[in-house]
């Protein structure tokens, strides 16, 4: 069997590598937790190099791996490591700390839980002489990811029989009862975003988006950058930082904040060695997780599968450029392809299903029009409030989560005005900053309820710190939409939890839904900019003149009827135009 010393062995003598290979050679006595030879050598050649050495042994006393590392900086072998839940690996690891130093880092011991090692220990080496030893065991479910730490010991006096017995201990904790009862643990997730100078915090809000997914941050880390690195996003030297954050604490995945590219995510995973996944897919997965409805489904793997199309990796990206040719008919045709055209061909299905819901949609805002029932869209960043005030609004219980897209599938309520006029009100999907491009395509027949609307009420959140540049981005998504001349109300909402020393708005409404505060002065100016141009009047209408009514219906707002022996008694909102045809109508003209 040929040995091979691994880590990095850049500038390393040949004759020197090829004496290490000897450790491999070495075996530890049963009994013996590291053998004194064992821990002389490894020290030795620890002080040689200048480097971390990292022995890997088995519970027969084999030496399993030799690896070489920068101080802080060891990591972990090649060889497959057995992880199951419920028992330790079998694996012990000895490294050195050629800094004299022998305590365990934390990277050293998010490795130990991670891997769930044996155990982790560490080496003090002076002079390329041992030094203290350091030994760490799993902690079991009951100290959840924590370590029991031994030492400093004597390098030639190490307690071998309390040491393995350790290792023991730690296999029946694992093993423990108390971990069936416990709940599934989240994911843990390393944030990571470039820094720049605009005044936003978006690390925060891909906190709170992780945390809607049930994604549990453990660290967030920003990158000061001009531009994205092509490669890496982050660089190289940057990834290398995080792939020992991962190691220490115990990181599932890194979640970026922005969109990558299928180049970056690949190159990153290789680098990290943890899943990556960006901002977009876990905008992706939340709504996957939140849509209620046939059309919301559909619209949310449309998105999906838009996103996924290009990123498809295959078995390499020469494979896009390929082309039919001798050898490549038939069966021999490649996977890339074959799962291009089935991401097509889902893509045209999702579309197919999706343009016929739309037609429905249609009758149903014809419907809607022809009975003169003006349309409110509520809009605004997510998390703003909009459920909430639609439900104070309307005595709904429409669903109202203090999380990030609590709503995603349009919810439409009839709304009695304070002068006794019906408006319906529309809750539609919350925006949000770097909302994917496939996701608003895919979005966009729902979203024209928006631009088909006769008034909007822009609702904000106004105890954000960032108010403003979220309103912003609500309007330029607005604007995409064509919607950006329709008239519109600003609703300040969250009154109850602003900051009173800080200065009022002053172009639009303060409210909190949560407890009522100026929804009447709401309403009010609602009704006052739906009825623009129309006049309250009262008007007798004849059965043999019903023709009146139903202009009225068309032309204006039914505010009531009653039904008399010889006719109705109507009160309604009509502007001048309007007032004119039932004027003719009733006057015997045409």
């Amino acid at each position: 069997m040929e040995y091979k010393i691994n880590g990095n062995t850049d500038g390393i003598k040949s004759v020197l590598l090829e004496r290490m290979k000897l450790l491999y050679d070495m075996s530890i006595p049963a009994g013996e937790f590291v053998s004194k030879e064992l821990l002389g050598a490894v020290a030795e050649f620890s002080g040689s190099v200048g480097r971390e050495v990292s022995v890997y042994i088995g519970r027969d006393g084999s030496i399993l791996d030799v690896s070489v590392g920068e101080a802080g900086k060891v990591r972990m072998p090649s060889m497959r490591l057995v992880r199951n839940e419920d028992r330790l690996c079998g694996v012990r690891c000895v490294h050195t700390h050629p800094n004299g130093d022998g305590r365990l880092s934390g990277v050293d011991l998010g490795t130990l839980m991670s891997a769930r090692l044996d155990a982790m220990c560490a080496l003090a080496v002076n002079d390329s002489k041992p030094g203290d030893f350091y030994a760490a065991f799993p902690g079991g479910p009951k100290a959840e990811r924590e370590a029991l730490i031994f030492g400093p010991f004597s390098a030639d006096k190490l307690p071998d029989g309390m040491l393995l017995e350790q290792i023991k201990l730690a296999d029946e904790r694992l093993k423990s009862p108390v971990k069936e009862v416990c709940d599934e643990e989240p994911e843990r997730a390393i944030l990571v975003g470039i820094e720049n100078d605009e005044p936003y915090d978006t690390l925060e809000e891909l906190f709170k988006l992780a945390d809607t997914a049930g994604v549990r941050t453990v660290a967030r880390f920003l990158q000061r950058r001009r531009v994205p690195d092509n490669a890496t996003y982050i660089g190289s030297g940057k990834a290398e930082e995080l792939s020992l954050a991962a190691s220490e604490l115990e990181a599932d995945l890194f979640i970026f904040d922005d969109e990558l590219s299928a180049v970056q995510t690949r190159n990153l995973e290789q680098l990290l060695n943890v899943r990556v996944i960006d901002r977009t897919t876990l905008i992706l997965d939340i709504f996957s997780a939140r849509a209620a409805s046939r059309e919301g489904k559909l619209q949310v793997e449309l998105a999906q599968q838009k996103y996924r199309l290009p990123r498809l990796t295959g078995m390499g990206a020469s494979m896009a450029k390929m082309r039919a040719g001798v050898g490549m008919r038939g069966p021999g045709e490649k996977k890339l392809e074959t799962d291009r055209r089935r991401i097509r061909r889902r893509i045209f299905e999702l579309q197919s299903e999706l343009e016929q819901i739309d037609k429905q949609r249609r009758l149903r805002r014809v419907r809607r029009e022809k009975n003169s029932v003006p349309l409110v869209a509520l809009v605004g960043y997510t998390n703003a409030g909009k459920s909430t005030l639609l439900n104070a609004l309307s005595g709904s219980d429409v669903l109202a989560e203090d999380k990030l897209f609590a709503t995603l599938d349009p919810v439409m309520r009839q709304v009695t005005l304070p002068g006794k006029t019906q408006a319906v009100f529309s809750d539609t999907v919350g925006f949000i900053n770097k909302l994917p491009h496939d996701l608003i395509n895919a979005f966009r027949s729902t979203l024209e309820e928006v631009s088909n609307a006769d008034l909007i009420l822009h609702v904000a959140d106004i105890s954000s710190g960032y108010c403003d540049k979220q309103m912003r981005v609500v309007e330029d998504v607005l604007y995409s939409l064509n919607a950006g001349c329709i008239p519109r109300i600003n609703v300040y909402n969250k009154a109850d939890a602003y900051d009173k020393e800080l200065p009022l708005p002053q172009d639009g409404i303060l409210i909190s839904a949560l407890n009522g505060t100026g929804l009447i002065e709401l309403l009010e100016r609602t009704e006052k900019i739906l009825n623009k141009g129309q006049a309250r009047v009262e008007l007798t209408v004849p059965y043999d003149k019903y023709e009146a009514l139903a202009v009225i219906r068309s032309a204006g707002s039914l505010i009531s009827e009653e039904h008399g022996e010889n006719s109705i008694h109507i009160v309604a909102l009509l502007d001048e135009a309007g007032q004119m045809k039932v004027k003719r109508i009733l006057d015997g003209g045409a």
